[in-house]
C-alpha cells in the first residue's frame, strides 16, 4: 500500500540524548529523521512527537526539537498510545498511516506499533530512522512488527510518496533536501 500525503502521520518516538548514546548508527538514525522532519514540514504532513519519562530523561535532541510543530507528548508507558494526549492528538488528525522514527525499535516503537495494529492503524517502520542498542535488536524488532502487519519502508521513500510527482509545486525544494541528506 502506497502512502499517502492526505492519510499519513509522522511520530517521532523518543530521541532524547539520555537514551541514544549507546544506540546502534545514532548518527544515520538521527540525520533519517531530521530529513524526514524537514520533508513533512515542507510537505504540511502532521507530526506528533513522544518523550519517554522527560522529567528523568530530559527532552528531545535540540536538533530534531526544533524541527516540531509542538512540543512532545510526555509518557511513562513504552507505547505512544500510552499517553492519553497522544492518542487525542493522532485521533484528531483523522488519518490511518502511521508512520514511524525513533528508537527504540524492540521496545517503544514495538509497542507502538502493536497497540496502533490493535486500533485500525496502518504502521510503517521507516526502518533506516529506527534503531536499537544493537543491529540483533533492531533487526529482530522490524521482524516481529512486520510479522504483525506493519509495514517497512525507506525515509527515502516515504518523501517521494509525499510528493507523488515531480510536478508537486514543492518537488524542487524536496530534491534540496534530499541531496542534503544523500549519502
Amino acid at each position: 500500500m502506497r502512502i499517502s500525503p492526505s492519510d499519513s502521520v509522522l511520530v517521532l518516538v523518543d530521541m532524547q540524548p539520555s537514551f541514544m548514546a549507546n544506540i546502534y548508527e545514532i548518527e544515520r538514525v538521527t540525520a533519517r529523521c531530521k530529513f524526514l522532519l524537514e520533508i513533512a514540514q515542507l510537505l504540511e504532513i502532521p507530526v506528533l512527537a513522544t518523550e519517554q519519562y522527560p522529567e528523568r530523561m530530559k527532552g528531545t535532541l535540540p536538533e530534531l526539537a526544533a524541527l516540531l510543530p509542538k512540543h512532545p507528548f510526555a509518557k511513562m508507558a513504552f507505547s505512544c498510545c500510552g499517553s492519553e494526549e497522544f492518542q487525542k492528538a493522532l485521533r484528531a488528525l483523522g488519518r490511518e498511516q502511521v508512520i514511524l522514527i525513533g528508537i527504540e525499535t524492540h521496545i517503544c516503537v514495538t509497542q507502538t506499533t502493536l497497540d496502533l495494529i490493535e486500533e485500525d492503524f496502518l504502521p510503517y517502520l521507516v526502518a533506516d530512522a529506527i534503531s536499537a542498542r544493537t543491529r540483533e535488536m533492531h533487526k529482530i524488532g522490524l521482524k516481529r512488527l512486520q510479522d504483525s502487519g506493519a509495514l517497512l519502508a525507506h525515509s527515502e521513500s516515504v518523501a517521494y510518496e509525499w510528493a507523488v510527482t515531480a510536478e508537486h509545486p514543492k518537488f524542487k525544494e524536496m530534491l534540496a533536501i534530499v541531496k542534503r541528506y544523500a549519502g
